[in-house]
């Protein structure tokens, strides 16, 4: 009997410790929640953002799309880059980082990455590494 208890002790100890296989990777979730906004973001707003598009005059965002905890924000901004010119634009922000496009008397339309510095306020960078300081209008 006691054979029986050591065979079976034997063959649990075997099957136990054989290496287990990784678990499958879990589904991608789908959504029209972006990683990171780009400057493309603020010139359309897709069928999914438009059934969540909301307008506060008492804020200072123009319009925001998406929901609770994922709020895509749209701001004019204007400022100045690191010469002393005047520059205005707009940008879309989601949490702290955002995108947009600027203008100004001695600029074209320039790509942004934004990056909010303080309420109101945001540090922009350019694909030339050129610096922007912006507040929301």
């Amino acid at each position: 009997m006691s054979k029986n208890y050591l065979i079976l002790l034997l063959l649990f100890s075997f099957y136990s410790c054989e290496k287990s296989s990784a678990p499958p990777p879990l589904p991608q979730v789908n959504s029209f929640y972006k990683t990171a906004v780009t400057a493309d973001d603020r010139k359309t707003i897709t069928p999914e953002e438009a059934k969540t598009y909301h307008v506060n005059k008492t804020y200072q965002y123009e319009y925001r799309t998406g929901n609770p905890g994922n709020y895509e924000y749209n701001y004019d901004v204007k400022g100045i880059n690191e010469k002393g010119d005047s520059v205005c634009g707009n940008i879309n922000v989601q949490g702290k980082y955002g995108a947009g496009i600027l203008t100004g008397d001695t600029v074209a339309e320039i790509e942004i990455n934004t990056e909010w510095v303080s309420y109101g306020k945001l540090k922009a960078v350019d694909k030339k590494g050129n610096q922007y300081n912006l507040i929301v209008k």
